[in-house]
């Protein structure tokens, strides 16, 4: 509880101001707090009796919503499905990291065919060792003289 003690204004003249108390209206006062006279003759508002908690009113049973029904039968049907997926994972993980494997390997081979396949395209065509040689002899008499020649592939 607030336990101040009210002081006295006074004026610029000395004269006592009378403190401003709050007046309460009598249907603003709640159960249970009445008027008392103190001791000093002093009225006061005071609790008059001890409140009592209200007693709650008894709820209704209402039916539980279709939605409610539908998230409640299908949590454990999903938590099933994820621990399902988790155990057939772990069995799996060996075949699964075989696979893998045996993936980088085609992906390796692959690669591999794509540069050897056209060296080896190269080099089928014409032997290494031979290569084409060309000459080519043109003769020519006077100035504008018919020229002539021969080509040679060797």
């Amino acid at each position: 509880m607030h336990s101040e003690t009210p002081y006295e204004i006074t004026a610029l003249n000395g004269l006592p101001q009378p403190i401003p108390r709050p007046v309460m209206l009598p249907e603003e006062i709640p159960p249970g707090v009445g008027w008392v006279t103190l001791p000093g003759g002093v009225r006061t508002l005071a609790y008059t009796q001890h409140p009592t908690t209200p007693v709650p009113q008894p709820v209704a049973a209402q039916p539980v919503p279709a939605w409610a029904k539908t998230t409640a039968l299908l949590a454990p049907t999903i938590g099933g499905g994820v621990a399902a997926a988790g155990i057939g994972l772990s069995y799996a993980a060996p075949g699964l990291i075989a696979m893998s494997h045996a993936l980088w390997a085609t992906v390796a081979l692959i690669a591999a065919g794509a540069i050897a396949l056209p060296l080896l395209l190269r080099a089928g065509r014409r032997p290494a060792a031979t290569r084409a040689h060309v000459t080519q002899n043109i003769t020519a008499t006077g100035l504008f003289g018919r020229a002539s020649g021969t080509i040679n592939h060797r």
